[in-house]
């Protein structure tokens, strides 16, 4: 068995603190890229207010050059978070935050222009705009976290055609 497949599967209510934890840890990364960094996205369920989610703040600073963040390492780890490489995606560079021994933030971190920029940011946007979709979403992830609640891999794979389905609707496809 894998690292990820051990993980447990939470999903939690809507925590109305979520943007304030993301305030908060984005400043800490914005130090820690320095001028690298032109922005950062709060994404993911934790940004989409109401929505039910794995408590993990999802982060994406978008940088200048992608190439320059593996320099960072050092400085992101002084702040918590771990590097992972492009872990699956890429052109990406992921890092992963642990609180009180379980995960609490990821970065994804993409130079400027990369697509899957516009893709996270369409995708909260989108089911911000649609509580219908949304309440799907969340009931979805709500069962596969009962179904699968020490694997995160078949939680994720049974997320990936309604997460493709609404990639598509929020791109006008």
């Amino acid at each position: 068995m894998n690292i990820r497949q051990s993980r447990k599967v939470k999903v939690v209510c809507y925590d109305p603190a979520w943007p304030t934890v993301f305030n908060s840890e984005a400043e800490a990364v914005k130090v820690a890229l320095g001028s690298l960094v032109t922005e950062i996205h709060h994404i993911g369920s934790t940004s989409i207010p109401g929505a039910a989610a794995k408590p993990i703040i999802d982060m994406m600073p978008v940088v200048t050059n992608i190439d320059l963040v593996d320099a960072a390492n050092g400085r992101l780890a002084a702040v918590g978070y771990s590097g992972r490489g492009e872990y699956g995606i890429p052109g990406r560079r992921f890092f992963v935050k642990e609180t009180s021994g379980e995960r609490s933030h990821h970065l994804h971190v993409f130079q400027y222009g990369n697509p899957q920029i516009a893709r996270h940011l369409a995708f909260r946007d989108y089911m911000m705009a649609h509580p219908d979709e949304l309440e799907a979403y969340c009931l979805l992830k709500s069962t596969l976290a009962k179904q699968y609640p020490g694997d995160i891999e078949s939680y994720i794979a049974s997320k990936d055609a309604f997460i493709k389905d609404i990639d598509r609707k929020a791109a006008g496809v």
